[in-house]
């Protein structure tokens, strides 16, 4: 099926899920659901295909393709975050790429489309004090997945000095306990730690993360190669019991 086409109607989206279900790999399917407990509509395509889709759907008029969309299965859902991060803004204005972002957000119900979203949003690299008063509301969100995005959406583009005292205030102010927003804070903060030491040392010292949490977070500092060891022999002494 042609994919860079300036025409998408509800028949030519219901071909194109069938051909997406013609390349189900049944194993790589249960062994991908594994990963991601609780998705039980996943095909077992793989990332690298999945992209070059997207990158073909972009070369075509990718917003008609956005007003079809629909959510099924996982790849659509990871196939629809991809195009949304591939959007120009030669193209498309800021401020609709904005609301095909924010209309997609409610859509993540997992930590890999969540995290493959967050990896794709090359725009906020120029439009940073925009997306990061955008995120707000998300950080605070009560929602697992909203929250999550939130945490890896920071440290994949903000871990920088101003930014750092209103995500540390975020981190402490979340108390969710679903595992992988716990996992993307503790993430985060060992990002952190690389990349801002003394700050994120201060913020060690002095923070109301929970003990899993702030225990991960040190576990993630110390699996790092990018710490020294005796760095690490004193980070190990910070632990929680």
């Amino acid at each position: 099926m042609e994919l860079a086409r300036e025409q998408w109607t509800k028949e030519d989206y219901r071909q194109f899920v069938d051909e997406l279900e013609g390349m189900r790999e049944e194993e790589f399917a249960k062994f991908h659901s594994k990963l991601n407990p609780g998705s039980d509509n996943i095909l077992g395509i793989r990332s690298p295909k999945l992209r070059l889709i997207a990158k073909e759907i972009l070369k075509g008029n990718a917003r008609e393709f956005l007003n079809v969309v629909e959510n099924r299965y996982n790849e659509e859902n990871m196939i629809r975050g991809m195009v949304i991060g591939g959007l120009k803004e030669k193209q498309v204005p800021y401020e609709e790429i904005m609301a095909y972002i924010k209309e997609f957000i409610p859509y993540i119900t997992n930590w890999s489309v969540c995290d493959t979203f967050c990896s794709a949003l090359k725009i906020t690299k120029r439009h940073k004090s925009e997306m990061f008063e955008a995120l707000r509301p998300y950080a605070v969100s009560k929602g697992e997945y909203q929250a999550r995005f939130a945490f890896v959406m920071y440290l994949t583009y903000f871990i920088e000095e101003e930014y750092l005292p209103e995500i540390f205030s975020y981190c402490d102010q979340c108390k969710l306990k679903e595992y992988y927003v716990q996992m993307a804070i503790a993430w985060l903060v060992s990002i952190c730690y690389i990349k801002e030491k003394d700050m994120t040392n201060q913020y060690l010292y002095n923070n109301k993360l929970d003990d899993f949490t702030y225990n991960k977070a040190l576990q993630k500092i110390i699996e790092s190669y990018r710490v020294a060891d005796e760095e690490k022999e004193e980070i190990r002494k910070r632990k929680r019991k």
